[in-house]
């Protein structure tokens, strides 16, 4: 009879272990379906984001173009597909080495920024842009170093581009403009050096010229919430 209360005992246990093991791997196939879900939710999200920017960035093109188009080949400018506005021919815009805006430039200015805010600080843009971003950028050269000095070169440029990006942002800040738009720009307009990290290509290679040069970028806010999701992932 012990014999028979043993086995029996063992049989329970085995009984209890096999439930324990169910239960375990019940848990582990809900927690790997809830995972499953919470992936395919951020890859929804995600999606929904890229579509927001995508849509949000060709209507900005659009817009750009719709107010700039016809004055674009006399400012020797560009829009890019992200609704980037760039701003050629180097000669126009600083003399050589200096950070100083050229009259041509200026009155670029006058007659590019006051519609380019009015565009983007309109009822349609306002929240959707981040931040109106000034960038300077130069060409790897730099008159009176040594070739081989790359890093001396760098930094010059570094410095020069970033008080090119701020001469212009000072510039285009004193504008007249209404105190509700001023507000606003001092939320989203930043002015930053990029030095030769960027430059413009002509078959593979540095094209100087066109290197040199003044680009407005308008920063959706769909940026951000790519970001995060990002980390979330």
């Amino acid at each position: 009879m012990a014999s028979g209360k043993e086995w029996i005992s063992v049989s329970d246990l085995m009984s209890v272990l096999m439930m324990v093991f169910l239960f375990i791997a019940i848990l582990f196939m809900l927690q790997v379906q809830s995972e499953q879900q919470e992936v395919e939710q951020q890859h929804q999200a995600m999606a929904a984001v890229a579509t927001s920017y995508d849509v949000a960035r060709n209507g900005l093109h659009r817009e750009l173009n719709t107010a700039f188009g016809d004055k674009l080949a006399r400012w020797n400018a560009e829009i890019l597909a992200d609704g980037t506005m760039r701003f050629n021919h180097p000669q126009a815009l600083f003399n050589v080495g200096s950070s100083e805006l050229n009259d041509d430039f200026r009155q670029t200015l006058d007659d590019f920024f006051p519609r380019y805010v009015a565009v983007l600080s309109s009822e349609e843009w306002r929240d959707e842009i981040s931040e109106i971003r000034i960038e300077g950028h130069t060409s790897s050269d730099w008159s009176g170093s040594l070739p081989d000095n790359e890093e001396d070169k760098y930094i010059r440029n570094a410095k020069l581009s970033q008080e090119r990006a701020f001469a212009v942002l000072e510039y285009v800040y004193q504008l007249p403009a209404e105190q509700q738009r001023r507000m606003w720009l001092r939320q989203v307009l930043r002015a930053t050096g990029a030095s030769y990290a960027e430059p413009v290509l002509a078959e593979g290679e540095e094209d100087a010229t066109r290197s040199r040069r003044v680009e407005f970028h308008a920063m959706p806010r769909a940026d951000e919430k790519i970001y995060d999701i990002l980390r979330q992932l």
